[in-house]
């Protein structure tokens, strides 16, 4: 790939090495619960409401859209898990990939109504495995907090399996 966008290609970078250190161990559907309960707790400083699916294998395992939450969440729930599902990546990371190469979507072959390159989805990830699954959250008006909320559960889910 030949890079056009140098800082693209450091935030990329950035979230790429944020990815690896949010790798599991073990990920079960308690644990699933758990995350999602997290992110619903840190989406509380927000002002506006948030949806949140977590799938593992396949099948969603913990899905909840707060008071408020419109019925697009649920599209954007998906275009962000078809995105993480696809490249194995975080949907902000997809985000910079493409713009550290100058393309969109469509030069990919992707239906926007389909997929989503902004920040909310997050693969969930097993040391020794690989993908197992994804993390979505939707309903901020800026995609980067709904990013940071994904990385702050998941930093404080892994720190409680940790014992810390």
């Amino acid at each position: 790939m030949k890079i056009v966008n140098y800082e693209a290609h450091a935030d990329y970078q950035r979230l790429s090495d944020q990815e690896k250190e949010l790798v599991f161990t073990s990920f079960s559907r308690a644990d699933a619960l758990a995350l999602g309960l997290l992110m619903l707790e840190h989406a509380k400083s927000y002002p506006d409401p948030v949806a949140v699916e977590i799938t593992i294998n396949g099948l969603v395992v913990f899905r909840h859209f707060s008071d408020g939450s419109l019925l697009d969440s649920e599209l954007w729930l998906q275009r962000k898990r078809n995105s993480v599902d696809l490249m194995a990546m975080s949907s902000l990371r997809f985000r910079h990939w493409l713009d550290m190469s100058g393309k969109e979507l469509g030069d990919r072959k992707l239906d926007p109504a389909e997929y989503a390159s902004y920040g909310g989805g997050f693969p969930i990830v097993l040391a020794g495995t690989g993908m197992i699954g994804s993390i979505c959250i939707s309903g901020l008006p800026n995609h980067i907090e709904d990013h940071q909320i994904v990385v702050d559960a998941l930093t404080a889910l892994k720190a409680r399996k940790a014992g810390l």
